[in-house]
């Protein structure tokens, strides 16, 4: 059985702003680093072979500072398109009061289609794929990959119940442990991972 560390990334700008972010981006605030640097003790003592992360500035900024990968440059990584935020077509960077509500099982629908961006279904399949093809990877036994709130949890829908085991939400540097099975090509939850649990808020 191999493992993956699935985390959201650190607090931007456009968090703290209260601003619909999915295909656009903002950069992590002093708040949002501090997370990451945090998140550190997460992950503390997990020998990770592989790690990956969104195209997206504020997941690779999230993963450099949790990994220290300024300090130690033999680890590498790579940014994946597949592990993109939702896309929200055209209320990017408009206020969060313009979402629908989220239906607990299907999330946005297809809402957004029609605007420009994409379906839940569409976001949770595409993340789905990408993690797939991770994991199946024969060297690939212990993963952290960095992605976004919205694509995470439309991944998490294929795999688990998420209002049982995430919530109503998933917070900054929230990490999903999840087991694989190559074999079956099967995600199993195994736990969730808040900064909460480290003293932070």
């Amino acid at each position: 059985m191999k493992r993956l560390y699935l985390t959201r990334h650190g607090e931007t700008l456009f968090n703290q702003l209260h601003r619909i972010q999915g295909a656009s981006d903002s950069p992590l605030t002093e708040k949002g680093i501090a997370q990451a640097k945090a998140a550190r003790g997460l992950i503390a003592g997990v020998e990770f072979d592989h790690y990956y992360t969104s195209t997206q500035e504020r997941a690779v900024d999230t993963l450099e500072i949790m990994t220290e990968y300024q300090k130690d440059y033999q680890k590498d990584y790579r940014r994946l398109k597949g592990l993109k935020e939702f896309d929200f077509g055209v209320f990017e960077g408009q206020s969060e009061q313009l979402n629908p509500k989220v239906d607990p099982t299907t999330g946005y629908g297809d809402f957004f289609v029609q605007y420009g961006g994409e379906s839940s279904q569409g976001v949770g399949q595409r993340m789905n794929e990408t993690l797939l093809q991770i994991m199946q990877q024969p060297d690939h036994q212990q993963v952290l990959a960095v992605s976004h709130g919205g694509a995470i949890y439309n991944f998490a829908r294929i795999w688990l119940d998420t209002q049982k085991e995430l919530g109503h939400g998933f917070r900054n540097l929230s990490t999903i442990v999840m087991d694989f099975d190559p074999t079956k090509e099967q995600f199993f939850f195994v736990k969730l991972l808040t900064l909460a649990e480290i003293g932070f808020e």
